[in-house]
């Protein structure tokens, strides 16, 4: 059983120079964006695919992190300038002094989800606490420790009246191995996100018991962006023309799912069928869009710090800066 290692680097400059905004012949900014594999990720690959970032002036590098703690690592560190992460890494970046801000949340709602072997017969967290009350064989749940995957389900089991270990977790320091423990049925819950628990879903029968929009809010993200602080106050417009790219995609994503598709095809994003990913998309509970809700935000905070995961002092307004991702949005 593997535990999750989350270890920040100390923040470096960024070697980008201020830039004015781009004429039509000038040279594309080069920046990079980390990012893990989840369905709010899709806007930034399909603004890559589309070209939605080129319209914006900007040539997204985008690059895979296995572990949340390296993508936050690597925004620490100077590596990347935008970090698409569980919104609670941010915080643990704070904690440990990194000029962490988050702009807006990746892009979807209710990508979070909890699931079951079908074999169990469980269709709800109600069904859940009943098994458990039952005094049924003990239950194994693989999660990412102190991340929104674990929160999701130690929030709703206090919900029931139960304890944490009320069910077995199983940490895990990266999202596919889970996936394939749950594949394996080497564990039997599985907090994780779309399009990876829709395609257990269809391939495996695996039912559905919660997902992030019903235990927090429609507008809880799953993930967020980051940027360091720096890069806020001395590249506004690169932040600027990040998002902008990020809402055209969205766009595309909203009106044409099928051309969206396409695109991240191409990319072989997510390795998933079209039908698990039009499915995924499909039962969000919203069309994609980037404000969270920061009040939902500070509750899974607050159960961060009860939890001693996080020190207090860092509230989710003092490290969401959200105007921006607003005014853009109206």
């Amino acid at each position: 059983m593997k535990r999750l290692t989350l270890s920040l680097l100390a923040p470096c400059a960024l070697f980008f120079a201020t830039t004015q905004p781009l004429m039509a012949n000038e040279k594309l900014i080069k920046v990079t964006a980390g990012h893990l594999i989840a369905l709010d990720m899709a806007p930034l690959f399909v603004g890559v695919e589309s070209g939605c970032f080129k319209q914006q002036g900007l040539e997204v590098e985008t690059r895979f992190f296995a572990n949340p703690g390296d993508n936050n690592a690597a925004l620490a560190g100077g590596a990347i300038d935008f970090s698409t992460n569980p919104f609670t890494l941010p915080f643990f970046a704070a904690n440990s002094g990194v000029p962490i801000k988050v702009i807006s949340a990746a892009g979807g709602w209710g990508v979070m989800e909890v699931i079951a072997d079908g074999k169990l017969g469980l269709d709800s967290i109600g069904a859940l606490a009943e098994y458990v009350k039952d005094g049924k064989p003990k239950l194994t749940a693989a999660v990412l420790q102190g991340d929104t995957l674990e929160l999701i389900l130690v929030t709703e089991l206090a919900k029931q009246g139960m304890p944490p270990d009320a069910i077995e977790f199983v940490y895990f320091n990266d999202l596919l191995s889970m996936v394939e423990a749950f594949r394996s049925g080497n564990v039997d819950i599985l907090s994780h996100i779309k399009p990876y628990t829709s395609e257990m879903v269809a391939s495996l029968g695996a039912t559905v018991l919660t997902n992030n929009a019903r235990t927090w809010s429609n507008h809880t993200p799953n993930t967020v962006v980051s940027v360091l602080d720096k890069t806020l106050t001395e590249r506004p417009e690169v932040v600027t023309g990040y998002l902008k790219g990020l809402i055209c995609a969205a766009e595309i994503i909203n009106t044409e799912p099928d051309k969206a598709i396409d695109l991240l095809e191409q990319g072989n994003y997510f390795r998933v069928s079209r039908e698990v990913m039009k499915d995924a998309f499909a039962s969000a509970p919203e069309p994609i869009s980037f404000t969270p809700d920061v009040e939902a935000v500070q509750q899974v905070v607050d159960a961060l710090v009860k939890m001693q995961y996080v020190r207090p002092g860092v509230s989710a307004e003092s490290i969401f800066e959200i105007d921006l991702i607003k005014s853009l949005e109206q």
